[in-house]
């Protein structure tokens, strides 16, 4: 037997028919689209937990940034209050008052350029959201919770309460009692 002869049949291929050989490839062509099916399926699923993995670290980042904000801001609050409480101290006149009206002005600014917005408070509907309430006195005079005095003026940055307001709420009283509290 020559050498291709032998090389030809040492083919398992040349054994089938030409029908099984078919029925072989089919086989082999349906597998290949299944793995093929599976692998991108595999992919979209790869590609779609990578865009919730982007937009949760965006998110997640983005507050971050606002407790960041929301915490430095709080800090400038408190030098706000400090500047507003030396502007009520009695006798103070001058340039030293006009300096500190100055600073309390520029604060505001700041505040505002940040998008900080006061609470408003006295007169309001009381809401626990905004307002904190510090103390409370029973009124004939009024129907519902309302805020009777600001003690600490409170803010927002957007949406989100920097500091509630401290005030002191009005409630109605109860039938046949008159005015108690401070």
């Amino acid at each position: 037997m020559s050498e291709e002869a032998r090389r030809e049949g040492d083919r398992p291929d040349e054994a089938k028919t030409p029908s099984e050989t078919g029925d072989d490839l089919r086989t082999e062509l349906e597998a290949a689209r299944q793995e093929a099916r599976e692998n991108w399926e595999r992919f979209l699923r790869a590609v779609a937990d990578n865009e919730n993995y982007r937009r949760r670290v965006e998110r997640d980042l983005a507050a971050s940034i606002r407790r960041g904000k929301g915490e430095f801001l709080l800090g400038f609050l408190a030098l706000k209050d400090n500047l507003e409480l030396a502007l009520k101290t009695p006798g103070e006149s001058g340039s030293l008052r006009e300096g500190l009206e100055l600073i309390l002005r520029q604060f505001d600014v700041l505040l505002e350029r940040e998008g900080v917005a006061a609470i408003e408070a006295e007169g309001c509907f009381f809401d626990p959201a905004l307002h904190e309430a510090v103390a409370v006195l029973e009124d004939p005079g009024v129907d519902t919770e309302v805020v009777a005095e600001e003690l600490q003026r409170g803010y927002r940055h957007g949406d989100e309460v920097l500091r509630p307001a401290r005030v002191r709420v009005a409630r109605p009283a109860p039938p046949g009692r008159g005015p108690v509290g401070p």
